[in-house]
């Protein structure tokens, strides 16, 4: 019996190291590494902890969709790669149970050197799909990004608007039952808008749990079931699309006038 698709954080905190002062340049931190064998080490003070996110707890089940907003630097970017298992915690709970996908960036991955067809197999195999699924893969992308001979191209020689039709292809192949997304996609003419568009929601309403960030509140509204308002790395509002982001429009009205 399959295990349902889960979010679960509880007191979930990420802090990074930045180096501090004269240790930002890279030619004085490198001499100073290599003094090591002398004697000389990295000091301490050379660094500081920014505290990315702290006591983040919240849990998501099948059927949510849910919309991390927040001003810039609130750290919502930063939770989403810490759901897609990019950052390890420094403490508390991250479980994430389910097959994920995150769309972070949809030419994340692809080769210049390879041609698009090959890139269509590296992706495959980095799914574990076996030749059918991978033959169905092929013909699925190949017929969305319509680049004719340019798929036996190397990447390298497309245009941008090629490459970004190969990438959003194969980044949105996959149906994931826990689905993250950094900004809802919209690039290219109107022609392969609207058929990113489609391909996107289909995306979205397969997946069991959806987290997205985006800056569109009109998104927001649309596609989510419930809103995480964060602020310095803090959850300050959980609760149902409409409620929370009245009141974030509220703040952000006060804020600027």
């Amino acid at each position: 019996m399959s295990m349902s698709p889960l979010i679960r954080l509880d007191g979930y905190g990420l802090s990074f190291p930045v180096l501090h002062g004269s240790a930002r340049s890279l030619k004085k931190t490198l001499f100073r590494q290599m003094r090591g064998a002398v004697g000389g080490t990295m000091q301490d003070g050379d660094v500081i902890t920014v505290q990315a996110l702290e006591e983040v707890s919240f849990t998501l089940r099948p059927g949510e969709r849910v919309g991390l907003i927040g001003y810039n630097g609130a750290g919502k970017s930063t939770l989403l790669r810490a759901l897609a298992g990019i950052y390890e915690s420094d403490v508390g709970v991250l479980d994430v149970r389910g097959r994920l996908h995150a769309l972070l960036d949809p030419q994340a991955g692809m080769s210049g050197e390879l041609t698009g067809r090959e890139n269509i197999h590296l992706f495959a195999r980095m799914l574990g799909f076996d030749r059918a699924a991978t033959r169905q893969l092929e013909t699925d992308v190949e017929v969305f990004a319509e680049l004719g001979a340019f798929l036996d191209l190397p990447v390298a020689l497309y245009s941008s608007g090629m490459a970004v039709r190969l990438g959003f292809g194969l980044a949105t192949a996959p149906r994931p039952q826990i689905l993250l997304m950094d900004e809802w996609f919209m690039a290219g003419d109107q022609h392969f808008q609207d058929r990113a568009q489609e391909r996107l929601e289909e995306m979205v309403v397969a997946a069991d749990i959806m987290v997205l960030t985006s800056h569109s509140l009109p998104v927001m509204r649309k596609w989510c079931t419930r809103i995480l308002w964060l602020e310095h790395g803090r959850v300050r509002m959980d609760g149902g699309t409409d409620e929370v982001l009245d009141a974030y429009e509220a703040d952000t009205a006060a804020l600027a006038g």
